[in-house]
């Protein structure tokens, strides 16, 4: 089994979708729990790369953001390319859903048990993540779905 030729573009295009979708959906996330990120008491626990200092994130952050965003993008459309047989669904839309539902079961639900089991971090704020993540993963399966036919 391996990717098939006709998928390459779809794949390419897939993973700038991801990014962008991933990038204003953790943006919009980041705006409605700002509290959680302007705590001291959780100051220790942000990368130095997000938050290097008091203040907003630097512009490498965004970059490799996106960069990471793009390559996960990527490696869920090359996923999917593998698996698109496999994936119920009649309609773009449903298959991608599928297989939003499908990411989201095998990834996220796990990452999310782990953070709470590994990281000091407010329930709350991993809950929410995960409520991105569930939204990113759903509509990227969409435009998965509807660019690698």
């Amino acid at each position: 089994m391996c990717i098939q030729k006709k998928h390459v573009k779809g794949i390419a295009l897939s993973a700038v979708a991801v990014a962008i979708i991933s990038q204003v959906i953790h943006t919009i996330g980041a705006i409605a729990t700002m509290s959680f990120y302007l705590d001291p008491a959780y100051f220790p626990v942000w990368s130095k790369i997000m938050m290097p200092g008091p203040g907003a994130p630097p512009t490498e952050f965004y970059l490799l953001s996106l960069a990471s965003s793009f390559i996960t993008g990527l490696l869920y459309a090359g996923g999917y390319s593998l698996l698109i047989k496999a994936i119920p669904g009649k309609t773009f839309f449903t298959k991608g859903l599928n297989y939003g539902a499908l990411l989201f079961a095998l990834a996220s639900i796990p990452f999310t048990l782990s953070l709470v089991l590994l990281i000091n971090l407010p329930i709350p704020l991993i809950i929410e993540w995960a409520a991105e993540n569930m939204l990113i993963l759903l509509l990227a399966g969409v435009a998965i779905a509807k660019l690698v036919k």
